[in-house]
């Protein structure tokens, strides 16, 4: 069985490696995505169980204060980190690929420090395992915080729950409250890719597709829908999530958020350092390859590919370990 990577256009495989390096390379890949509220969701970190909110100016060109809800990276990062994970290391246990310490690995205790998850989203030795060989892999994947295009005021509704007696069936006193974000809010957010291959990026997209629970309570709260809208590659992160926000408050992005994206990247590739190493799909390439990659499917040689080029990393890491070592 084989699969092909025909479909992924030659601009992004200009800055596509074809094995990850244990050299940072300056190859960075920026994905643009409206990450939507299909249910009541959490977003927050005190305890004070109030939404995470930052004061911004209501638009690019408008610097009128608004207050925003706040999805800080933790809580993009750690659903995804758990999707990706989850999506190869199935396939990969469907073909029998796993050795046994790569069995073994779980989040966060227990890192093989050797799978696709762990090269890409980085892992830190929690053992001193061997003498020669104590090491941490470094993520490759960057998130920021992504703020709502919608302000605080629309879209947060307060919510009381009570206690029942499993007896009775009575409800008692209410005992709190909660804060959450109502459904079809919208949060601008770009994930940034560094030094990847076309494998992983394939894989991440997966990902991006198919995780839905984000924020706290997602037993009953917290499903969200991702929207990938554009794709950029180049030298350098072209923009923030916040340009990125503030930029489509001041568009009319609802009716074609990928035309939008694609204008605001064309800004923005003009302040860049590294202008002629800028490659962004237009909005008809961007659809057919999100289009491809939704249709492919994950062969046994295409994860076996990605537990190679994880297996050759760790040697190469640990001949670098051994000579450092020596020295």
């Amino acid at each position: 069985m084989t699969y092909s990577l025909e479909f992924v256009p030659e601009k992004l495989k200009q800055h596509l490696l074809p094995e990850p390096s244990i050299l940072k390379q300056p190859n960075v890949i920026q994905i643009f995505l409206l990450r939507q509220t299909h249910d009541y969701s959490i977003f927050r970190t005190e305890e004070t169980r109030e939404l995470n909110v930052a004061i911004l100016p209501k638009a690019i060109n408008d610097m009128i204060p608004t207050t925003r809800i706040a999805m800080l990276p933790s809580k993009q990062k750690a659903p995804e980190n758990r999707q990706f994970n989850l999506l190869v290391r199935s396939f990969a246990q469907e073909h029998k690929l796993l050795n046994e310490e790569q069995q073994k690995c779980e989040l966060k205790d227990n890192l093989c420090m050797s799978c696709p998850r762990c090269i890409l989203f980085g892992a830190v030795s929690t053992e001193t395992r061997r003498a020669t060989s104590r090491w941490n892999i470094k993520h490759r994947v960057e998130y920021s915080t992504a703020y709502s295009l919608e302000p605080w005021e629309e879209i947060s509704e307060i919510t009381t729950f009570n206690a029942v007696s499993t007896v009775t069936q009575s409800t008692g006193q209410a005992l709190g409250y909660v804060e959450s974000v109502s459904p079809l809010a919208n949060f601008p957010s770009i994930v940034t890719l560094t030094a990847i291959t076309a494998e992983e990026l394939i894989a991440f997209l997966k990902t991006l597709m198919t995780c839905k629970s984000y924020g706290a309570e997602t037993r009953t709260k917290g499903d969200m829908v991702n929207v990938i809208v554009g794709i950029a590659a180049g030298y350098e992160e072209l923009l923030t999530p916040l340009e990125y926000n503030l930029e489509l408050c001041d568009r009319d992005y609802k009716e074609d958020p990928v035309q939008a994206t694609h204008e605001i990247v064309k800004k923005y590739r003009q302040f860049a350092a590294f202008e002629n190493k800028i490659a962004t799909l237009d909005p008809e390439e961007f659809r057919i390859f999100i289009e491809n990659v939704r249709k492919f499917d994950f062969t046994e040689d295409f994860i076996q590919k990605m537990y190679k080029d994880s297996t050759n990393f760790v040697a190469q890491v640990e001949r670098w370990a051994a000579e450092e070592s020596r020295k």
